[in-house]
């Protein structure tokens, strides 16, 4: 079965080496690219009283632009991926970067959203950034993938899943992420920070879960005992020179709760490393 994967761009660096990122890591995988400009001119005003006319010649520049720059990336796809089989598909829309890409998210099933976190503030386009957070939160019926800039592809030395042990993920919830261990051979290091001494008979239950959940993954159970989560994910992964770090947002637990936190926001645009949201498909 083809993967359906979407790829946001403002034709920035960052946003052309998230959709390398994806091209890589699924090299050898049967995928369909749906390689996403959204453009916007809605604050566009001219001091002229033959403003309709003028608009949509503007109107009709912007849409030229997004799809020039989309035949481009196609062009530059061309010349790196040859022999595999992945099909590329291109949207131009007028719309927020959020609502397109729920629409699109819909209307074509997609499977996964990779995009940079940084990009261009070009007027016709919209920047990543802040944006990148927005989607991690508010796309929830697929996973999305952050790529940070100046990122290349190499197979992640390991994947950090950090986890309270307080709820009860659904073996499908973690699709994605056994999916990538499973093709770049990387090993899962699920984390765990302690706040308090001993985990309880509820916690006890869901991480045997998680292994029961990993049992044909090689992956590991690494306690750190802090009191700031976001201080100890980044402490733990700047010491092994961890590949990656995936999480569910669950709302109102854990990593749901903090969305609105700093740790959210150097996850989503501060990351050295691809961050991967899972999310809770029940909320």
């Amino acid at each position: 079965m083809r993967r359906k994967i979407l790829l946001p761009t403002d034709f920035s660096r960052n946003a052309w080496d998230a959709i390398a990122y994806a091209v890589d890591l699924f090299k050898n995988e049967a995928c369909d690219f749906f390689i996403l400009n959204v453009y916007d001119y809605t604050g566009f005003a001219l001091d002229n009283i033959n403003v309709p006319q003028a608009h949509n010649e503007y109107s009709k520049t912007v849409q030229e632009k997004s799809m020039k720059g989309l035949e481009r990336i196609l062009q530059q796809l061309s010349f790196r991926d040859e022999g595999s089989d992945h099909n590329y598909y291109t949207i131009s829309k007028q719309d927020s970067l959020l609502s397109a890409i729920k629409e699109v998210v819909e209307l074509k099933d997609i499977d996964l959203v990779i995009m940079g976190t940084k990009g261009d503030t070009d007027a016709l386009n919209v920047s990543f950034g802040s944006n990148t957070v927005l989607i991690m939160e508010k796309i929830r019926n697929c996973p999305v993938m952050a790529i940070p800039p100046d990122t290349l592809y190499a197979d992640p030395t390991e994947i950090v899943f950090p986890t309270s042990y307080k709820t009860h993920y659904k073996k499908r919830e973690l699709g994605y992420l056994i999916d990538i261990a499973k093709l770049t051979n990387a090993p899962i290091r699920i984390l765990h920070v302690e706040t308090s001494k001993e985990l309880n008979e509820t916690q006890l239950n869901y991480k045997q879960l998680l292994e029961e959940y990993f049992a044909d993954l090689e992956h590991s159970f690494h306690t750190l005992d802090k009191n700031d989560i976001g201080a100890a994910i980044e402490l733990f992964v700047q010491s092994r020179n961890s590949g990656m770090i995936a999480f569910i947002n669950k709302k109102h637990t854990f990593f749901g709760s903090i969305f609105s936190q700093p740790l959210v926001k150097e996850l989503g645009t501060h990351s050295k490393i691809p961050v991967l949201a899972l999310h809770d498909f029940r909320n």
